[in-house]
């Protein structure tokens, strides 16, 4: 915990693994136990809270936001003063004892709202860079940093990619969109449904169903399996799967430092589907601003989500576009209220 509180933006960690055993690719990394996962976390600082899956892969509520085990690829978001990239060397531990190697890296995250308070080797953009550099093996020759800037000073987007020459192919021709979305200010009486009830007993499984049908998250995507934890005396986390797709939501609801961050990974290059999410997403917070970062193939989403949110009072205040190896196109898009 910051002594200044709670740091809501997180940071997220995508690893990409190849293997030459097709049938050890169907189950993979899904075959890490509990006691390795746990060993993984400890180095993170941070605890599985609640769990499910399907027969693509495995999602964990976290102590602090989430993890997801594909069999060849892990991603792993937190926040609060976690030491995130530490999980990085017991993960390709594991990787290596099930015949997998690491062809593939994604590094993103925002600005923290109180960076003094990171410890190592968080404590700079070029302190985890460096790290990354460090921890990786070579094969990942292919690698950029970068930050990307918006005219609204509180919301820039840290981007670090590498990958080898096999995992770059791959990629670039996908179609497939991770829709990243960093909500801060948000209003306050939608906020409030974000705090346990005065005396309320219900564990926070019992309390966090009750907070996704409260607040209208459970309609963002109704055909998903959610699993949800609402943390006493406030504070929200879930997962929603459907399918190979997976959504993510976290809140921090405090006033001063409110803050909410949605996630989603396996949309198909449709823009109507696209903005319809944004939409609910919008409407669940009513955030003063926000930004999106959305990874893509496709240079011209930019349009759909600035058609999307616009309407509902946000005017977009900077977009810019980059290419990363691995990655493909970064699209950060940065909206304010009209009263800002």
């Amino acid at each position: 915990m910051a002594l200044s509180g709670f740091e809501g933006f997180e940071k997220r960690l995508e690893l990409h693994f190849s293997g030459d055993d097709p049938v050890t690719e169907g189950i993979g990394l899904r075959q890490i136990d509990m006691e390795s996962l746990e060993e993984v976390l400890d180095a993170v600082q941070c605890t599985v809270v609640s769990a499910v899956g399907n027969r693509y892969f495995d999602a964990y509520v976290l102590s602090e936001s989430s993890l997801f085990v594909y069999p060849t690829k892990i991603i792993i978001k937190t926040c609060g003063t976690t030491q995130l990239l530490k999980s990085i060397p017991p993960l390709l531990s594991h990787a290596r004892d099930m015949g997998l190697g690491l062809c593939g890296c994604r590094y993103t995250r925002g600005n923290f709202i109180f960076p003094k308070a990171q410890p190592y080797p968080h404590t700079s953009f070029r302190e985890e860079v460096m790290y990354l550099e460090q921890s990786l093996p070579n094969n990942l020759c292919y690698r950029k940093a970068c930050v990307m800037p918006s005219k609204v000073s509180s919301h820039s987007w840290h981007v670090y990619s590498a990958s080898d020459e096999r995992h770059m192919v791959l990629e670039n021709m996908s179609n497939v969109f991770t829709i990243e979305v960093c909500m801060t200010e948000l209003d306050r009486v939608l906020a409030r449904k974000f705090y346990r009830r005065p005396g309320d007993a219900n564990s926070g499984d019992v309390a966090g169903k009750e907070m996704t049908e409260l607040t209208g998250i459970g309609n963002i995507n109704s055909h998903a399996l959610v699993c949800d934890f609402a943390f006493d005396p406030c504070g929200y986390s879930m997962n929603g799967i459907d399918g190979p797709q997976y959504s993510t939501i976290h809140v921090t609801p405090e006033d001063g430092f409110s803050y909410a961050s949605f996630e989603c990974v396996g949309f198909t290059d449709d823009h109507d589907d696209i903005g319809e999410v944004l939409k609910k997403v919008v409407q669940v917070f009513r955030p003063a601003m926000m930004s999106v970062s959305t990874t893509c193939v496709s240079q011209d989403v930019w349009t759909c989500v600035a058609k999307t949110l616009e309407p509902l009072g946000l005017n977009c205040r900077s977009s810019m576009i980059d290419e990363f190896p691995a990655a493909g196109n970064v699209v950060f898009q940065t909206f304010t209220t009209r009263r800002k």
